[in-house]
Parts: structure tokens; C-alpha cells; sequence
């Protein structure tokens, strides 16, 4: 199990104590097809539960939002975003659109902001897990509604105009080592393994790769 209180205190001045008061309620706010192309940056698999763990650390959890594109034809996608439905994840799927160049795209930016938005008054503090800055316009405005948005992202693919509109951020590479798959975690969790060949979005990458 994650020290919460490790996790809290590396990054910022406040006491653990304090962090957990400021946040109130937490809203997380997933970016699939970000966070996937994350992990592959840093040659890691994401395990889900210790990432719901890691980001919460303790707080009191309104809802965490996983956003993706799907292939409906796909099991074992199917399989893993059941999984997510399961454990503490509400799913937000968009089909797949078939670009003029071969390549399947979902975007779901739209998504991600008018829930931020429609729930400001339901939590306290909405944890980003992207570094898409088109999403920086609606942060901004939620952080304006009285939101406190942190975001966590991998520095390298992180839009500027999205930390500065932050309270906080986290670079998924300082805590990879409390997200990712360990040989002892397969057995506690789900199957599926979106970084290895069995993820739509994997397989835009191999699409766009081979046009």
C-alpha cells in the first residue's frame, strides 16, 4: 500500500494534513490516450488501482472520469474498460473516427471540459491527468468558479498554458514507480494490458505508424 503521506508532502510546502484539507472533495479527470502515450514514454504499464490510489491519497473521491476512444469490435478493450466501469471508474467511450489518412482518432477534449464544468460545485479540487493545453481555456474557467485543479502529466508532453493555469502540478515521471505494474499486482488486477498490443489506441499508433 502507497505511504499517502510521502506522496503528499514531496511536492509542495503544505503538511500532508493540509494538503488534504485544501482539496476537499476530488474530481479526476483521465485522459486515456494521453496518459497512454505517458506510459509508453517512460516504458511503463499503468496499474489503474494504484493510480486512483496515488491521485486521491486519501481525499474524499467525488468521481474519477476515464475518457477514451473505443473500438466496439475490440474484446478485449471491451474487456478492460469494464474492468475501469468496476473499479472505481466512471468510462466516458467515443467510437473511433476514421481519419483520410488511415488512421483512427477519438478526441474527446469536448468531454473532458463540459463535465469540469457542468460538476464545478460538486467538488472541491479536479485532478487533470492530461497535458493536452487545448483543455487549458476550461480549467481556467473552472479554476475562476472556485475549482482547485492540479494536473498530472508527463513534463515533456505537457502544455505550458496547462501548468500555468494549475494550483498544482505533478510530473508522472516523479511518481511513476507508485503507478505502474509490478509482477505482484497482476494477480490483484485486471488482465488487460493496454500497453502491450491490446489497446486501441495501440493500435492507431501502428496504423499511423504504417501510413
Amino acid at each position: 500500500m502507497l505511504n499517502h503521506r510521502n506522496t503528499l508532502s514531496h511536492d509542495t510546502g503544505f503538511t500532508p494534513e493540509q494538503v488534504l484539507e485544501n482539496r476537499g472533495r476530488v474530481a479526476v479527470f483521465i485522459d486515456g490516450s494521453n496518459l497512454f502515450y505517458a506510459a509508453l514514454q517512460l516504458g511503463i504499464e499503468i496499474d489503474y488501482t494504484k493510480l486512483l490510489w496515488r491521485l486521491t491519497a486519501g481525499s474524499r473521491l467525488f468521481r474519477a472520469f476515464f475518457y477514451t476512444g473505443v473500438d466496439r469490435t475490440n474484446e478485449k478493450q471491451q474487456g478492460f474498460l469494464l474492468w475501469m466501469r468496476r473499479n472505481g471508474y466512471r468510462v466516458i467511450a467515443k467510437d473511433l473516427v476514421q481519419l483520410p489518412d488511415g488512421s483512427k482518432k477519438a478526441n474527446l477534449d469536448v468531454e473532458i471540459a463540459v463535465d469540469m464544468m457542468a460538476l464545478v460545485g460538486c467538488y472541491d479540487t479536479a485532478i487533470l491527468v492530461s497535458g493536452d493545453g487545448d483543455l487549458a481555456y476550461a480549467v481556467d474557467a473552472a479554476s475562476y468558479r472556485g475549482v482547485r485543479i492540479e494536473v498530472v502529466s508527463l513534463r515533456s508532453m505537457t502544455s505550458d498554458s496547462l501548468i500555468n493555469v494549475s494550483d498544482r502540478y505533478i510530473d508522472l515521471d516523479g511518481v511513476k514507480d507508485d503507478i505502474k505494474k509490478t509482477p505482484r499486482s497482476h494477480s490483484n488486477g485486471y488482465t488487460y494490458r493496454p500497453l502491450t498490443g491490446l489497446s486501441v489506441m495501440e493500435e492507431e499508433t501502428a496504423s499511423e505508424s504504417a501510413g
